[in-house]
C-alpha cells in the first residue's frame, strides 16, 4: 500500500537543490501504486507532478499537489534473437545505471546517453538526447496509467509524437498519462554514432572500439563542462537549442560569421549556448542564481536559490538573445506551477 506524505519537502527530489514544500508527496514503488492513488481518489488529473530524480523540474515556494516520486524498478528482457533485443524497464529506474546495464550486456543503442541525470520515464517524456542520439531512436514503446481513463495504457513509438526535446507526455493532454514503464529496441551488433566532433575527437582515430570505450568518453566530456547536481545544483541544459529557418541562418551567418549551427529535419539548429555566450552571460548571477561558468546552457543555484530566482534569470536571458539575434529561446527545464 502506498504511502501519503504531507507538508513534505521536496529538497532531495529536485537536483536544482530548491527547497519547496508539497502539500502532498506519494512515492511509487510498484505500478499499481499509481492506480491506487487514482482510485482513491488522490490522483486528479491537473493536480500532480510526476517526479523522477527531478533533474529537469524547477519548483517556487510550494506545490499545492502531489509529488508522485517513481521508485519503481526492475529491467527484463522481453524478446531476444541474434541481432537484437527487446528490453522493458521501469519508470523509476535511474537512467546512467540503465545504461551502464545495457552497456555491460552487449546492449548496444545507448551509450552515447551516458551520465545524463534523470529515470528512465523521464526518457520516454523528455526524448533525452546527446551526441547524436535521441531516446526515440531506440523506445519501441511506453507504458503508462491514463489518470483520467482509469486503466492501464500503452503506446507505440510512433504514437508518442516524438520531436526534439518533445513527446505527447509533456503537453498538458498528455500529462493525464503517468509513464510506468519504457521499452527499448537495442542492437546486439555494435555500430559507433560519432557524428558528434567532440566525441570523434575525444575518441581519436578508431577509439570506438567498443560501446564501454564510447560510454566512458561521453562521461568525461560531459563533466568536463557539466557540474554535478550532487556538486552544485542545476537542472542540466535549461533551454533547447533553437531552430531557425535556413534563410534566417543565413542571415544572422553574415552578422556573425562564426555562429555554429547543423542542419535538420526542421530547419538549422543553432546552440543556444553559443547565443547566451555571446551576449556576456557566462559566468554572470543574479540574485541566488547563476550561470556556469563553464557552459552557458547551464544555469546553477548558488545557495538558497528559489524557482523566481531562476525565472527571472531565465528571462533576463532570453530577452537579451532575442533583443540582439532576433532568436526566441524555451526552455527545456520545466518550471512546476503551484497547481
Amino acid at each position: 500500500m502506498v504511502t501519503l506524505e504531507s507538508e513534505a519537502s521536496l529538497l532531495e527530489y529536485n537536483t536544482f537543490g530548491i527547497d519547496c514544500r508539497a502539500k502532498g508527496l506519494a512515492v511509487v514503488r510498484e505500478a499499481g501504486d499509481v492506480a491506487e492513488l487514482a482510485k482513491a481518489g488522490r490522483l486528479c488529473e491537473g493536480g500532480y507532478v510526476v517526479i523522477g530524480q527531478g533533474s529537469n523540474l524547477v519548483f517556487g515556494e510550494r506545490y499545492e499537489g502531489l509529488a508522485l516520486v517513481m521508485r519503481n524498478k526492475g529491467v527484463k528482457v522481453v524478446t531476444e534473437n541474434e541481432g537484437e533485443v527487446t528490453v522493458e524497464a521501469k519508470a523509476g529506474e535511474v537512467w546512467d545505471e540503465f545504461v551502464r546495464r545495457c552497456v555491460a550486456e552487449g546492449w548496444h543503442g545507448v551509450e552515447n546517453l551516458t551520465a545524463i541525470p534523470g529515470t528512465v520515464g523521464a526518457s520516454a517524456v523528455q526524448n533525452i538526447g546527446a551526441y547524436g542520439v535521441e531516446a526515440k531512436d531506440v523506445i519501441e514503446g511506453v507504458k503508462a496509467y491514463d489518470v483520467r481513463g482509469r486503466r492501464e495504457v500503452e503506446f507505440k513509438r510512433e504514437e508518442c509524437g516524438y520531436g526534439y526535446r518533445e513527446s505527447r507526455f509533456k503537453h498538458e493532454e498528455g500529462k493525464r498519462y503517468v509513464v510506468t514503464s519504457v521499452r527499448y529496441r537495442l542492437s546486439k551488433i555494435y555500430e559507433p554514432v560519432l557524428t558528434y566532433k567532440a566525441l570523434a575527437d575525444e575518441l581519436g582515430e578508431g577509439g570506438a572500439k567498443d560501446a564501454e570505450t564510447v560510454s566512458r568518453a561521453v562521461e568525461r566530456i560531459r563533466w568536463s563542462k557539466l557540474p554535478k547536481p550532487e556538486d552544485l545544483g542545476n537542472a542540466g541544459s535549461f533551454f533547447k537549442n533553437p531552430v531557425v529557418t535556413r534563410e534566417r541562418y543565413e542571415w544572422l551567418k553574415k552578422e556573425n560569421p562564426d555562429m555554429p549551427a547543423h542542419e535538420t529535419e526542421d530547419g538549422m539548429k543553432l546552440a543556444a549556448g553559443w547565443l547566451i555566450d555571446r551576449c556576456g552571460w557566462k559566468g554572470r548571477t543574479m540574485g541566488r542564481c547563476g550561470v556556469y561558468e563553464k557552459q552557458a546552457l547551464v544555469l546553477v543555484n548558488n545557495g538558497g536559490c528559489r524557482g523566481e530566482d531562476v525565472r527571472r534569470l531565465a528571462d533576463a536571458i532570453k530577452d537579451d538573445v532575442r533583443g540582439r539575434y532576433g532568436v526566441e529561446l524555451e526552455c527545456e527545464a520545466e518550471f512546476v506551477r503551484s497547481r
